[in-house]
């Protein structure tokens, strides 16, 4: 009888992976080659990406469009009366790139150690490309209705997998900020409609990233006979007789589900790139997410 994957849970995603300290230096070194194009449609009026000290009155630099959830103390009432528009002062901190970062915790993350290691790469990367700009960067672990805090510096080591009870991620969560670029690591094997998700990760002027770990357990499995099967998130077993036929239908839902997805987020104008983990990082993001806008030559 044959065994399909068994995902941990539980557990730090940087323990599961044998060779973690190389296996997040090399992620890093890929942002010598390649990068997420973070500024892409960033209004600047220096040409620059500004420092990182706070504002002051003496460092305004441009105007923008009032949002809900703004500081009203930094609305332009002059030009409100002139135009009747509320406009917010921008001062040198809020020309800052603004990154969210949310990294999917659920247990299927780590369904083998391929996709494991890939999902710890995926984060590494990001961190290290979104530090290199210079970017005002959050980051979240989400799990089922939970969504938790990061810090910055050490957030490799606090990516821990949900339990068994964790549910569908809920995104809504999130504390997006207004205006920023939302990098969502996930592999998105939840039972949820991509179409009441998507427009989250692009309103309030925001962009969507979406990097989609995959393996080739998941995409192409081999179950054929009998095969003990493991709830992905769960510890629930059970036994199945698969049929060529049963793997025909399986293969064809795994398709159609990331079509589902391609759609939502092609509507949005978010940038989708499902990674393989059975190619190296760097390989993998040429020739998945360099097409579709995902990342960009360094």
């Amino acid at each position: 009888m044959s065994e399909a994957p068994v995902p941990s849970t539980g557990a730090s995603l940087f323990s599961l992976v044998s060779d973690a300290d190389a296996a997040v230096a090399a992620a890093r070194s890929v942002a010598d080659r390649l990068t997420i194009p973070i500024t892409r449609g960033l209004r600047r009026t220096s040409g620059q990406v500004s420092g990182s000290a706070a504002g002051s009155s003496i460092d305004f630099q441009d105007h923008r469009p009032y949002m809900p959830g703004d500081d009203p103390r930094h609305i332009d009432w002059q030009a409100y009366a002139r135009s009747g528009h509320y406009t917010m002062k921008l001062y040198r901190e809020e020309v800052r790139p603004l990154v969210d970062l949310v990294i999917d915790v659920s247990p299927s993350m780590a369904l083998d150690a391929a996709k494991a290691r890939r999902s710890l790469e995926l984060a590494a990367f990001c961190l290290e490309a979104v530090q290199r700009s210079a970017s005002s960067l959050h980051v979240f672990t989400l799990a089922g209705g939970i969504a938790t805090p990061l810090e910055n510096s050490l957030a490799l080591h606090q990516i821990t997998l949900a339990g068994e009870a964790a549910s569908v991620p809920q995104f809504e969560l999130i504390p997006w900020r207004a205006a920023s670029l939302r990098i969502v690591v996930s592999d998105l094997l939840f039972a949820a409609n991509p179409e009441a998700i998507c427009p989250a990760l692009a309103s309030g002027n925001g962009r969507g990233i979406i990097f989609a770990p995959y393996c080739a357990a998941e995409s192409d499995p081999d179950w054929l006979g009998n095969t003990e099967l493991a709830d992905c998130e769960s510890t629930a077993r059970q036994d199945f007789q698969f049929s060529p036929e049963d793997m025909r239908r399986y293969r064809a839902t795994y398709a159609n589900h990331f079509a589902l997805w391609q759609d939502a987020t092609r509507r949005c104008g978010i940038a989708l790139a499902r990674i393989s983990s059975e190619s190296p990082l760097v390989d993998a993001l040429q020739e998945s997410a360099l097409g579709v806008g995902a990342v960009e030559i360094a």
